[in-house]
């Protein structure tokens, strides 16, 4: 139909007009970023019930990473020729699917596809509504549009470690991601029925563009720093579970709830780091985020006994700021007719290396009884990035 190619969704209306939208969406992301996450706080129960190792159990985020690196990369193809709306749709249906293989898949030859189902299902759902909002809403809402989306992984760190928790009271880890999956194919549904925005067409990666971002310098550093920077947080979360439960003796209801908890800071410090941004730019904020995050890293790798707490709630508190200067940063290396293209070749890299070799790699290192110098390694990986930050040349405004 016409109304589906067309972008005819946005009008002169106010914000509040398009909350309802804006939340559905929101939710949707929820459950998308709780998907990817939620086998964290479940890796304790999953390597007791299959008898896996530490570092078989750590791979599940590089299949996960895999899958969502493709997808994010080859995301412009699928929208182009379903439209932004079907391609949520999409993105929504095939998760479900890829998490009730999951929760049924008895060995790791059968897990693993279905981990890379997950990643590259949820993988097209970003750059689609991404584009839906802006579209939907007036330019002089996008700020707070954005803001309110990102709710949803801010969040989604908080609540998951939380939600696995209480659900394990009545459920296995079988049952709770089953319980995910049929939410998520529900939400597809209901969006499909009522859900606003999208209804047009994307545009297809641009080889020209991407040769023209790949010649300048400063975005290869960026794309670094992401990957540092997805490191101290997915990379490190993901993991967290695991290192607390087996190395630091800490019991496995406790090591979650005080995750959740150590998460709950990183919303409001994220809005911090915007106006910390815009005060002493990107290059300094960064610097300065590096400098604090692999610290805390360190701390958290090498501290003993109550100080392991302390670092655990720091660390999530400082990482966090760097995605705001980060973004601020990759939108002014190269033309404006690239931004989009900058964000499709760095994001899928960064989340590879940060939340998926990165994990894989502490689990090995904690198979060899060495979880702290994994935690340690990362640390220092992530001080690196302060240096590097130091050598990137930013234009002026």
């Amino acid at each position: 139909m016409k109304n589906d190619i067309l972008p005819t969704d946005k009008e002169q209306r106010p914000f509040r007009h398009h909350l309802g939208a804006l939340i559905f969406l929101v939710a949707i992301f929820f459950l998308n970023f709780i998907a990817r996450v939620i086998p964290a706080p479940l890796l304790p129960s999953i390597e007791k019930d299959m008898q896996l190792s530490h570092s078989a159990a750590g791979s599940f985020f590089l299949f996960i990473s895999l899958g969502y690196f493709i997808a994010l990369a080859g995301s412009g193809f699928v929208s182009s020729r379903l439209t932004h709306r079907r391609a949520i749709i999409l993105s929504c249906e095939a998760m479900g699917l890829a998490l009730l293989c999951i929760c049924v898949s008895q060995n790791l030859w059968t897990i693993r596809p279905a981990l890379v189902l997950l990643g590259l299902a949820a993988g097209l759902y970003l750059p689609s509504a991404i584009a839906s909002i802006t579209h939907m809403v007036d330019s002089r809402h996008w700020g707070k549009a954005l803001a309110i989306h990102e709710l949803a992984p801010n969040s989604g760190f908080m609540l998951a470690p939380v939600l696995a928790e209480a659900m394990l009271i009545w459920l296995s880890w079988r049952g709770i991601l089953a319980v995910l999956g049929i939410s998520i194919l529900c939400l597809g549904i209901a969006y499909a029925r009522w859900g606003r925005g999208g209804r047009f067409a994307g545009q297809a990666p641009d080889l020209n563009s991407m040769r023209r971002l790949g010649a300048e310098p400063g975005f290869w550093i960026i794309m670094l720093l992401f990957g540092l920077a997805i490191s101290s947080t997915m990379g490190i979360y993901t993991m967290l579970p695991l290192y607390l439960v087996v190395e630091r003796g800490i019991d496995h209801a406790w090591a979650n709830t005080l995750i959740g908890l150590s998460r709950i800071s990183s919303v409001g410090m994220a809005f911090l780091s915007g106006f910390v941004t815009d005060r002493f730019g990107s290059r300094a904020t960064m610097i300065g985020v590096f400098l604090l995050t692999g610290t805390a890293t360190l701390g958290l790798g090498m501290a003993n006994d109550d100080w392991v707490i302390v670092f655990l709630f720091l660390q999530p508190m400082v990482a966090v700021c760097f995605f705001p200067a980060g973004f601020a940063a990759l939108s002014a290396i190269g033309p404006p007719e690239t931004r989009n293209v900058a964000v499709s070749m760095t994001i899928p890299f960064a989340f590879l290396m940060g939340a998926g070799i990165v994990p894989a790699v502490i689990g090995f290192l904690g198979d060899m009884g060495k979880f702290s110098l994994g935690i340690e390694l990362t640390g220092g990986l992530i001080l690196c990035g302060t240096g590097v930050a130091y050598f990137l040349k930013l234009p002026s405004k």
